[in-house]
């Protein structure tokens, strides 16, 4: 599906691919999409990673806290450590995206 912002798919662009590719209503493919990234965030809360063979891995990612600069006044302050979603993308999505003719994401 060609987006109609450019370069960038939004949710709604997905759900109504996902709609036109699986023959389910509107309705149905956004409780789909909804119910999918709801199952990998809750993984990803609960400390699990989440994989998806074929497309990639979630994860999550420590931080560690460090210092920084507010960009404002300059002024040093301290970021706290923290943890960040991380996706690693399959070898076969990634071929897929670099126009590999026998991959199908």
């Amino acid at each position: 599906m060609r987006s109609t912002r450019g370069n960038a798919m939004n949710k709604n662009e997905l759900i109504a691919d996902v709609a036109a590719k699986t023959g389910m209503s509107r309705q149905q493919a956004a409780e789909a999409v909804d119910s999918v990234l709801r199952s990998i965030a809750s993984g990803l809360a609960n400390g699990e990673e989440v994989k998806l063979p074929g497309f990639g891995n979630f994860s999550v990612r420590e931080r560690a806290a460090r210092s920084g600069r507010n960009p404002a006044t300059g002024e040093q302050i301290q970021i706290p450590a923290q943890k960040s979603p991380k996706f690693s993308p399959s070898k076969t999505l990634k071929m897929a995206i670099n126009g590999d003719p026998t991959t199908d994401p």
